[in-house]
């Protein structure tokens, strides 16, 4: 069980460290040229960046406090974070009635749930 949870924490924070290096360090105008991120354009650059910078922040959370074994217990907190995080992207895909935009999100938010119980059941 403990590899299949390293691996499903490497994934998500790979996919989290990419989504969110994108969101923090490219502007709305660049970012909402792609029609997958459309919805931007509902949203302030300073809110654009803050949700990359959580994304970030949940990505290093789900890797170096295991991995380091220092306050374990932030690796489930961060996955459950995560986990809301995907909740929002939901709300807000459905809101814009964007269908083909919501599996990302599901998906990866359902890894975080399972990262986050598994880890929280290895404590």
């Amino acid at each position: 069980m403990n590899i299949t949870l390293w691996i499903l924490q490497g994934l998500l924070a790979a996919a989290m460290l990419m989504a969110g290096g994108m969101k923090a360090t490219q502007g709305k105008a660049k970012l909402s040229a792609d029609p997958k991120m459309a919805w931007v354009e509902d949203f302030s650059d300073s809110s654009v960046r803050g949700i990359g910078a959580l994304e970030i922040a949940g990505a290093a959370g789900l890797i170096l406090p295991w991995g380091l074994n220092i306050a374990q217990v932030l690796t489930p907190l961060a996955a459950l974070g995560l986990a809301a995080t995907m909740v929002g992207a939901l709300m807000v895909h459905v809101r814009r009635n964007e269908t083909s935009a919501i599996v990302p999100p599901l998906m990866m938010g359902i890894v975080a749930i399972i990262i986050a119980v598994g880890r929280f059941g290895n404590l």
